[in-house]
C-alpha cells in the first residue's frame, strides 16, 4: 500500500534503543534505506531536468520552466510509487513527529538519510551529464551551474525569501495531509505530483520552491565537493536560512493547523 507522507508506522519499543528487537532494527534500517533511495531518485529526476534544460549539447536545452516543473512533479510521483511509505523530506518527517506518527528518535536518522540521498542523487546526475558540464565550461556562468543543483532567489531578500519558503512548505504539507485522507489506491502519489506542479507554477517563481532541506542541501553539498571547473561559492548562508530552516517552520505550522482545524493526524 502506498502511504506517502502518511503515518509511517515503525514499530519501535518505548524503551531505550538498545532494547529494540532484531525485527524492529530491520524495519528501521529498511526505512532508512527507502528514505535514502527515494530522495536520491527524486533528485535524479529534478536536478537531471535542470541539467537537461540548461547545459550545452543536451537534446532538450531551452525547454523552459514548465518542462522542469512538470518533471519534478512526475518524478516525485514515480519515486512514491516505487518506495511508497516514505517522507523523502525532513520537513515532512518533522510534521509526522509532531502528529505522533514517527518517533522523535528517528527524526535525525531519517533526515540524515534523506540529505545523503540528495547528495548521491546529484552526484549520479553529474556523472550522467559530465560531457555536457565539460562542454558548458566557459559558456554558462558558475552561478547558473550551481543553481542546477540547488535553489536560489530571483531577488535576494532573505526575510521575504524565508517567508516564501515557509508559506510554500505550509501549503505543501497541508495539501499532502489533506490528500492523504482520500483512500483511493494510487491517488496519493498522483495527487502529490499535481500539488508539486501547482506550487511550482504558482508559487515557485521567487525562490524555486525547495520546501525540503534534502532537496536543496544534498545537491548543494554535491556541488561543493564535485570537481566542477570554475565553481561558484556554495552560498551556505542562503542554503541554511531559507531552504534549510524555513521548510521546518512551515511544516510544523501545517501539522498543528491540520490537526487543530481538521483533526488530521
Amino acid at each position: 500500500m502506498v502511504r506517502y507522507f502518511l503515518k509511517v508506522q515503525v514499530p519501535i519499543s518505548t524503551n531505550k534503543r538498545a532494547s529494540r528487537t532484531p525485527q524492529e532494527e530491520n524495519v528501521v534500517i529498511h526505512q532508512l534505506l527507502a528514505e535514502f533511495m527515494g530522495t536520491a531518485l527524486m533528485i535524479i529526476f529534478g536536478v537531471g531536468v535542470h541539467c537537461s534544460e540548461v547545459l550545452k549539447g543536451t537534446k532538450y536545452r531551452g525547454s523552459g520552466h514548465i518542462f522542469a516543473i512538470t518533471t519534478w512533479g512526475f518524478g516525485i510521483t514515480i519515486a512514491l510509487f516505487i518506495f511508497g511509505d516514505v517522507s523523502i523530506n525532513p520537513a515532512m518527517v518533522l510534521a509526522q513527529c509532531i502528529l505522533g506518527n514517527i518517533s522523535w528518535a528517528l527524526f535525525i536518522p531519517y533526515s540524515v538519510a534523506e540529505v545523503l540521498g540528495g547528495v548521491v542523487g546529484a552526484v549520479i546526475v553529474w556523472i550522467m551529464y559530465a560531457d555536457h558540464f565539460a562542454a558548458s565550461a566557459g559558456e554558462i556562468s558558475p552561478i547558473t551551474i550551481r543553481n542546477l543543483f540547488s535553489t536560489a532567489p530571483a531577488v535576494r531578500n532573505l526575510p521575504r525569501n524565508f517567508f516564501v519558503e515557509f508559506f510554500d512548505t505550509f501549503i505543501f504539507i497541508s495539501g499532502i495531509l489533506a490528500i492523504s485522507q482520500v483512500k483511493t489506491p494510487g491517488i496519493l502519489p498522483i495527487g502529490v505530483g499535481l500539488l508539486v506542479w501547482a506550487i511550482g507554477m504558482g508559487l515557485g517563481g521567487p525562490t524555486g520552491f525547495a520546501m525540503n532541506l534534502a532537496r536543496d542541501m544534498g545537491p548543494r553539498i554535491a556541488h561543493a565537493i564535485l570537481p566542477i571547473e570554475n565553481k561558484a561559492d556554495s552560498d551556505w548562508q542562503y542554503g541554511i536560512i531559507v531552504p534549510g530552516i524555513a521548510p521546518f517552520v512551515g511544516a510544523a505550522c501545517a501539522a498543528v493547523f491540520m490537526n487543530a482545524f481538521f483533526g488530521i493526524n
